[in-house]
């Protein structure tokens, strides 16, 4: 049940990345689908590979998507 209430607690919040994240500034020029953006930047950041790499410090391309894959589109 604690597990839960984590979840709820992500799903309620931006990212802390976000502002800086490139998934941002492809949104916001018309590259990205705003599903995107609200399924993980300000839904469940939680489940962002993205996320999980920059928390770690491990370098990432900008093209990689939230869920690990890459979009050579946004090379």
């Amino acid at each position: 049940m604690t597990r839960n209430y984590c979840k709820l607690r992500t799903v309620l919040a931006e990212c802390r990345w976000y502002r800086m994240c490139p998934m941002k500034r492809f949104y916001e020029a018309g590259k990205l689908d705003g599903k995107l953006v609200e399924l993980y930047c300000k839904g469940d950041w939680g489940s962002c590979v993205r996320f999980e790499m920059e928390e770690r410090g491990e370098p990432h391309p900008d093209w990689m998507m939230p869920d690990g894959s890459t979009d050579e589109g946004l090379r």
